[in-house]
């Protein structure tokens, strides 16, 4: 079985946006293990880090989806967002566009109090984490109710009408 946020990107027609806003997720995720004792992905070697994920936004792209992703973040930025930079070039061969928050510019917007996706404006699947940035027994949560998945797509286009595109940002 796919994982949700690949599942619902399948069945995608035009849209799917997703924002994070956490400083740091499953700090035992073997990349990010590996990325700390100094190993770096290749991006001339795309067979070592080109997976599962990357093929869904790529066909999501080519059937006509704008993918985007927004991340909210603290400066100096902490060394899961570091890991996460350095590896956003796999993101952007995918086909996904990313953009990048420094967090004391989100402070007048109305912004949910998790991360989440929305796909084609019409359903949202938010993401609950533990406090140690594991996605909890029940992390998962999907909403098709208008005024959530509204709350969503207009925090998202805040975001992402302020963030700095990849290409451009220079994290502290």
């Amino acid at each position: 079985m796919q994982p949700p946020a690949r599942n619902a990107l399948a069945r995608a027609k035009r849209s799917a946006v997703h924002l994070e806003m956490r400083d740091s997720y499953m700090l035992d995720d073997p990349g990010f293990l590996a990325w700390q004792q100094g190993q770096r992905l290749d991006p001339d070697d795309r067979s070592s880090w080109w997976g599962g994920w990357h093929e869904a936004v790529r066909d999501a792209v080519d059937r006509g989806v704008q993918v985007r992703r927004a991340r909210i973040v603290s400066e100096p930025i902490s060394d899961y967002v570091r890991y996460e930079y350095d590896a956003t070039f796999t993101n952007l061969a995918a086909g996904e566009s990313v953009r990048w928050l420094p967090r004391r510019q989100t402070t007048d917007l109305a912004l949910p109090g998790t991360d989440f996706w929305v796909f084609d404006d019409t359903r949202a699947l938010f993401h609950h984490f533990t406090g140690d940035g594991q996605l909890a027994e029940d992390g998962r949560e999907y909403a098709n109710d208008s005024h959530r998945v509204k709350l969503c797509v207009d925090a998202f286009e805040a975001v992402w009408h302020r963030a700095i595109p990849h290409e451009e940002y220079r994290p502290r």
